[in-house]
């Protein structure tokens, strides 16, 4: 069974990297995990951040939800006072204790200091880190699946350097960088047998 992970609103919101992670995670190389709350904020900073249309950013949600319906933590709120990290992200720890997850994915790792984490055996990783180890626990599954969103966007499309330049820039240098070395050869057009991923229904709005 593929190990637990929550996934924080923080790297839900940047659509290149929402879209990578939930692919994974169709490949069954993790399970996502997210709760209401964490998807209410990865909504509500669609509008408010990105500037996206609220009927835009609730299909994107709703999508996410019809797509990994296993994914929701509930009843977690008890949990919650008695979380020691950030206050704004205890919700984000109560969740993963909930749910026995094993790992919490973010881009806020100082706000879940290792002394809050320490009772419940859970680790956090950042978003890079996260992805450089699925790249070295599977490079042939990470890779193919890269190739596929390149393949998959058609307005506009782009090339892959294109879409590693993308992925660097969203926060992800060190996992863009490895993934340049790891699979030269999608760069003059690698064809794969492409799967149904999350990200090429086109009910997902970029």
């Amino acid at each position: 069974m593929s190990f637990p992970v929550v996934l924080d609103a923080c790297v839900l919101i940047p659509m290149p990297i929402t879209d990578l992670l939930l692919r994974l995670a169709t490949a069954k190389q993790f399970r996502p995990l997210w709760s209401d709350e964490i998807l209410d904020e990865v909504e509500r900073n669609l509008v408010g951040k990105l500037s996206k249309e609220p009927s835009s950013a609730r299909r994107r949600v709703d999508a996410m939800r019809n797509f990994f319906p296993d994914a929701l933590v509930e009843n977690y709120e008890s949990l919650v006072p008695g979380m020691t990290n950030d206050l704004k992200d205890r919700h984000v720890l109560a969740a993963a204790v909930r749910a026995g997850a094993e790992l919490i994915v973010t881009f806020n790792g100082k706000d879940f200091p290792a002394t809050s984490l320490r009772p419940y055996d859970i680790g956090v990783r950042s978003t890079d880190d996260f992805l450089l180890d699925q790249l070295d626990l599977d490079t042939p599954t990470v890779c193919a699946i890269a190739h596929e969103v390149v393949t998959d966007m058609r307005n506009p499309k782009i090339t892959w350097g294109e879409y590693l330049h993308g992925l660097s820039q969203a926060g992800l240098p060190l996992f863009a960088n490895e993934l340049a070395q790891k699979a030269p050869s999608f760069a003059a057009g690698h064809e794969g047998a492409p799967q149904r991923r999350f990200g090429q229904s086109r009910t997902v709005d970029n």
